[in-house]
């Protein structure tokens, strides 16, 4: 029974908020990007836990799950933490800790470079989603 209840339960949280994301081109190729960012997230005195090469498992993986759609040329995701803000916005609400940590990824498709990142849900979370922001503004620009 426990387990019927966590399922729907999961089941009901994946589709009650459908996330999407925001996305500002790059004028540039995609290493002036992934350096960009990687420069405006550590310039915030952030430490990037972890880069995702995602694109590259997806090109990898392709032929094995039956698909030759190539979804992007390259594409990274950047996955970091600020402590301050982190304590914040759990404080708040513990349950924010489903949003923790945070990723900015750089995409490149047959549109161009693109970055961008989740957005967040109304209340405390908008700190996030507009340090977010100020990073991705940081590195189109530069």
């Amino acid at each position: 029974m426990r387990q019927v209840i966590l399922a729907v339960t999961l089941g009901l949280a994946s589709t009650a908020h459908a996330e999407t994301a925001i996305t500002v081109p790059f004028d540039g190729n995609f290493e002036d990007a992934t350096f960009a960012v990687e420069s405006a997230i550590v310039g915030k005195g952030l430490v990037i836990d972890y880069v995702s090469h995602t694109g590259e498992m997806l090109n990898r993986t392709g032929a094995d799950v039956g698909s030759d759609v190539e979804l992007f040329k390259e594409a990274d995701i950047f996955v970091f933490c600020s402590a301050v803000l982190s304590r914040e916005v759990m404080e708040a609400n513990p349950m924010n800790i489903a949003h923790c940590p945070y990723g900015i990824f750089v995409a490149e498709n047959a549109d161009g470079v693109m970055v961008g990142y989740r957005e967040y849900p109304q209340g405390e979370m908008q700190k996030v989603q507009a340090l977010l922001a100020d990073i991705v503004a940081d590195a189109v620009e530069n």
